[in-house]
């Protein structure tokens, strides 16, 4: 079966010179909730962007290899059409319109869907998922928890209506109560919906507890994948990020310093 997304030996270059994908390769099959772990720099939001077509408003750009969806090559197409094609990205930092309320936020998001009685229908299963934006509505988003606000740029996304939705560090700056409660609704929207996911996420525990497929990154290139619950059992998956030994638990800063074992560069 063709995959649904599939990014083949891309090279991306920032201002003509600054090369930070150096060869990134990875698929996604329809239903999946796919998973992008490694430490900041490693080129995760870069490979999203890659995707979504939003390198060119940092002056990127993929030099090399290709980006396909649904069988189409897209990473030469402009960001309004592949979000019109079906992906949507969900910014890091939730950047929601603050001096609009959060309904204005969730109708800018169905912006493509010319239909009234549909975009209504998105709104109200966007209000299913996230019951708490409803006694927000009329609310200015600026002024909504940091957990609504992140609830509000997925919710969002769905307006979109995507067939894959690229999800870039949901946890970020969320209490972990608030945190499981997101990562339950977007196994939910996968399931239910259909939507295939793309997470790229510093919580390496999380992630893989919910994602069928995970790869981990360093320094532009793809140095791992596997089945989600396989890499939460990878030996050096549990040292390097998930702070855990055979003898107990350390912080990263203890061992950041470790060299990656010898197969990984391989």
């Amino acid at each position: 079966m063709e995959p649904l997304l599939l990014v083949n030996n891309i090279e991306v270059i920032y201002h003509n010179v600054i090369l930070v994908l150096k060869g990134m390769s990875l698929q996604v099959n329809e239903g999946q909730i796919v998973t992008i772990l490694g430490n900041n720099g490693a080129g995760k939001t870069t490979t999203l962007k890659a995707i979504s077509g939003l390198l060119a408003s940092e002056n990127g750009k993929v030099t090399d290899g290709f980006v396909q969806f649904m069988g189409q090559r897209i990473d030469r197409t402009s960001p309004e059409k592949i979000v019109r094609m079906g992906i949507f990205q969900v910014m890091e930092g939730r950047r929601v319109f603050g001096d609009l309320t959060v309904e204005e936020n969730l109708v800018i998001g169905g912006h493509t869907n010319k239909n009234t009685r549909k975009m209504k229908q998105d709104m109200e299963k966007v209000f299913h998922y996230f019951p708490r934006l409803v006694q927000r509505r009329q609310t200015l988003a600026g002024y909504i928890s940091g957990g609504e606000q992140q609830m509000l740029v997925i919710g969002r996304g769905l307006m979109a209506s995507p067939r894959l939705m690229l999800l870039d560090e949901p946890s970020m700056g969320l209490s972990p109560l608030l945190v499981s409660e997101i990562f339950e609704i977007i196994k939910r929207i996968n399931k239910d919906e259909g939507v295939t996911i793309v997470l790229v996420e510093q919580n390496a525990r999380l992630a893989l507890s919910i994602a069928d497929h995970g790869y981990v990154m360093e320094n532009g290139r793809i140095v791992l994948d596997d089945q989600a619950d396989k890499l939460s059992e990878n030996a050096d998956i549990k040292e390097f990020y998930l702070g855990l030994t055979e003898v107990g638990k350390k912080s990263y800063r203890e061992v950041k310093h470790y060299k990656r074992r010898k197969r990984w560069l391989t």
